[in-house]
């Protein structure tokens, strides 16, 4: 008999999603859902892979100022860009979203959707996680990628709502996790066309398209999805109104995971500046949001080398 989500723990979290995943897609239960509607949304940063020390693309960000300052010398002197240069994370988390935005535009336009990629691609192919020394990519949770296949075996689509930006995670969402780029809800910078001497390209101009965070996650997903998921998972605050918004009907499904794990990975909540889980973690028992402790419910927590 084959072993349903073998690297979760057998416990609550793990039978709640067996649970739910039954009551939805067994022919006869009144509450089963017709496949075309069994939609689940997952965050990225903290629900799929990990984000500390801090979030993934943030520190491609860093990179990618560190590569064109020589281009820039103003940014000797400029915040935020002056902290990455003299790695001052204390000045960088006090500058906020709307400073890693600001380093987000700087960084990411002036170039084609296909130079961006290539970019994208390049870096993680190189840059290796200063704890664990792998590949960013490697530090997907396994617990997530077997949730992944399970919803899927059971006629789910999968899509991930991230406050990432759109064209970042489309880089590799469909090799690491098995989600097209059709299927990712993020962040973006406005776009043009523009036809060049090797034919029409797509550029990326610095200014802020959307910003897929907090109360933007119900918005972008009714936007570009046209249907309200019945499962969402997510592991902080800034996933609170997806939350809110997915299971304000029934029957569905919220779950946040926990970083409890310092050995294995981390642990943070109410204080961290990446991925902070407080209002979350207060109101989850009263919302019947299943709440999974990473050191207890998962026995593995990335894929094997």
């Amino acid at each position: 008999m084959i072993q349903l989500l073998p690297s979760w723990n057998d416990g609550v979290a793990k039978q709640a999603i067996i649970d739910f995943v039954k009551r939805v897609a067994k022919i006869g239960s009144p509450d089963f859902i017709m496949p075309a509607e069994r939609i689940a949304v997952f965050d990225n940063d903290g629900t799929l892979w990990a984000e500390q020390p801090f979030y993934f693309q943030g520190l491609f960000v860093f990179d990618r100022v560190r590569v064109l300052a020589s281009q820039h010398p103003e940014w000797k002197d400029k915040q935020p860009f002056k902290a990455v240069l003299e790695n001052d994370m204390k000045t960088l988390a006090a500058a906020g979203m709307q400073g890693l935005i600001e380093l987000v535009v700087a960084t990411h336009a002036g170039m084609t959707t296909e130079e961006f990629k290539r970019t994208v691609k390049d870096w993680l192919a190189t840059a290796r996680h200063p704890k664990f020394n792998r590949p960013y990519t490697d530090l997907v949770f396994q617990p997530m990628l077997e949730l992944l296949a399970y919803l899927r075996a059971n006629d789910f689509k999968t899509f991930i709502v991230s406050g990432g930006g759109i064209e970042f995670v489309r880089t590799f969402s469909e090799e690491v996790y098995g989600i097209p780029p059709e299927q990712i809800i993020g962040s973006s910078i406005v776009t043009r066309f523009e036809v060049r001497d090797v034919g029409p390209v797509l550029v990326r101009e610095p200014k802020v398209d959307f910003i897929d965070d907090q109360e933007g996650k119900p918005v972008g997903i009714n936007k570009f999805l046209g249907r309200r998921p019945i499962a969402v998972f997510g592991n902080s605050d800034g996933d609170f109104q997806m939350l809110e918004w997915v299971t304000a009907g029934t029957p569905r499904f919220g779950l946040i995971i926990h970083h409890d794990d310092a050995v294995r990975e981390f642990a943070y909540d109410r204080a961290s500046a990446a991925g902070k889980l407080d209002r979350g973690l207060d109101e989850a028992p009263k919302r019947g949001w299943t709440v999974v402790s990473m050191k207890k419910d998962w026995n593995r927590v990335f894929p094997s080398k």
